[in-house]
């Protein structure tokens, strides 16, 4: 049941063993092993041997067993473990998804550990480490802030009150002025009693708090919460700032990001804005059925994905219609780099059923120096040399200089 709910859910590959010997036969056998679940009934070992056996060769290791023993599961989490999950319902499954899941995404983010304590530094980073994050540590704050600056892959702060220059609230005050509440989540850890510092915290900007000494299980679990809530709200803003069916941007976002870029830059180059769509697309949809069309304009997203430069902005406009932001070109290469485009489109050949798809596309460009670039005049002169490019036979790209 495990296997088939992790393959399906995550579509992550899954080898399954029944004795410790065919877990050390895959183990030797295949490289890139990241996490172990394991039973603690097996014929070819104790409990603690077989908890021993994954933890000695350095695997992040999960318990799931049918055994409720709470001088047992006390033994066991004693050891380097993830966690001990009772298989005793149908939640179990669900939970073990998520939490091999957790681990999975966790190898691709990193923590700051901030403390002056080398002992709880060095616990917290264990911890984090085991739990596939890539953990960076600094023993104050000022270190702290300057790793957060370095390194925007960070994206968890676990931050101690009492230390030396700058204590642990002044820190999360500063911190959340560099990097906002969707981006890194702030964790503040304590000894401290006093009952003001959790709101003090939470006030200058943490999402939560922690009171040392504090359970393995309890860490995990709040670290694994806010992480949670972080991609969640990515999750979210991508929903409301990209197009469902090809990844691009939408229009909102394209507007925006756009409006900013020419608020931001302030030389004399140019900057165009080009309008491009499919051409005879309801004729596909007709012919062929939507899929057919959701397959052209997915093709289409791809070509404009593949040719948009780091500080270029491509979306899709909407229906069959995209548009783009190109900046730095010159009027030869403006022109070279959108006819590019059309003919990567019309050599777009897609199987389709008994059928072949094919498409061509037609694209208004408008260019404007900089200084004078007015968004609202770019898309509008554009989208009137789109209607000049179809008028014109289509499968062609027209263009004008506005200044």
């Amino acid at each position: 049941m495990l296997r088939e709910a992790i393959e399906q859910r995550l579509e992550l590959p899954v080898s399954v063993a029944s004795s410790l010997a065919e877990a050390g036969e895959l183990l030797d056998r295949e490289e890139g092993w990241f996490l172990v679940l394991t039973g603690l009934v097996l014929a070819d070992g104790d409990r603690d041997q077989v908890v021993q056996y994954f933890v000695n060769r350095g695997l992040p290791t999960i318990v799931v067993s049918g055994v409720y023993d709470e001088d047992l599961r006390k033994r066991v989490l004693q050891q380097q473990i993830i966690d001990y999950v009772l298989k005793n319902t149908p939640g179990s499954i669900d939970y073990l998804v998520w939490l091999v899941q957790r681990m999975e995404r966790n190898r691709r983010i990193a923590a700051l550990v901030v403390d002056d304590s080398p002992s709880a530094r060095a616990y917290a980073a264990a911890l984090l480490t085991m739990y596939g994050y890539h953990v960076i540590e600094a023993d104050d704050g000022a270190s702290a802030l300057r790793a957060i600056e370095a390194d925007p892959a960070i994206r968890l702060v676990i931050v101690d009150e009492e230390m030396p220059g700058m204590q642990g609230v002044e820190l999360t005050r500063r911190l959340r002025a560099m990097r906002a509440r969707d981006k890194v989540a702030v964790i503040g850890i304590s000894g401290n009693s006093d009952p003001s510092l959790i709101p003090r915290f939470l006030k200058n900007g943490a999402n939560d708090f922690l009171r040392k000494p504090f359970s393995r299980e309890e860490f995990f679990c709040r670290v694994s919460q806010n992480v949670d809530q972080l991609e969640l709200i990515g999750t979210l803003q991508d929903l409301a700032t990209r197009d469902f069916l090809t990844g691009l941007p939408n229009r909102r976002s394209f507007l925006e990001q756009s409006q900013r870029q020419l608020s931001a830059i302030n030389n004399g180059g140019m900057v165009a804005v080009a309008m491009i769509d499919i051409d005879h697309f309801k004729h596909i949809n007709d012919s062929l059925g939507h899929e057919a069309g959701d397959q052209a304009i997915r093709a289409v997203a791809s070509v404009l994905q593949a040719n948009t430069r780091a500080h270029d902005i491509s979306s899709r406009f909407g229906g069959e219609e995209f548009c783009l932001m190109v900046s730095g070109l010159d009027a030869a290469a403006s022109a070279a780099h959108f006819e590019q485009m059309r003919q990567a489109v019309a050599s777009l050949r897609l199987p389709f059923g008994d059928n072949t798809l094919s498409m061509t596309v037609s694209i208004g460009v408008c260019r404007m120096p900089l200084r004078s670039g007015n968004l609202h005049q770019l898309i509008t002169e554009a989208d009137r040399q789109l209607y000049l490019a179809k008028a014109g036979g289509r499968n062609r790209i027209c263009s004008s200089d506005t200044h």
